[in-house]
């Protein structure tokens, strides 16, 4: 999520990005594999997850909602469609995520998005 984060807002390419946080976090080779993985597929596929994201948005615009938040979905939208990882672990993965880097109520939101997704698949 911090490197599709630093990408969009910071106007860097997703592999400096990548390089830039991995270099402040030392992680174990399996995790940056998955890691550059997940970031750069839902960077690259933003455009497509995006539309999926407004599907489930309810009086709400895609264009107010906070970075982080937006990212935390792409990249769970991301995991959820082209990867095997549980649905119900990836909502658990998003909503932490809010929790640490957003807020309590993105958490509650994020999950209502994710919720209204588990239930039509």
């Amino acid at each position: 999520m911090q490197a599709l984060y630093q990408a969009e807002y910071g106007g860097i390419d997703i592999k400096e990005s990548l390089k830039n946080i991995f270099e402040q976090e030392k992680l174990i080779d399996e995790a940056m594999e998955f890691s550059t993985s997940l970031a750069e597929g839902a960077y690259k596929q933003k455009d497509e997850i995006d539309l999926i994201i407004k599907k489930y948005l309810k009086d709400w615009k895609i264009g107010r909602m906070a970075g982080v938040d937006l990212n935390i979905l792409r990249l769970a939208f991301y995991e959820l469609i082209y990867t095997q990882t549980p649905l119900q672990i990836v909502i658990n993965e998003a909503v932490e995520m809010a929790k640490k880097y957003s807020t309590l109520e993105a958490a509650k939101f994020i999950n209502g998005i994710l919720g209204a997704y588990k239930k039509e698949a």
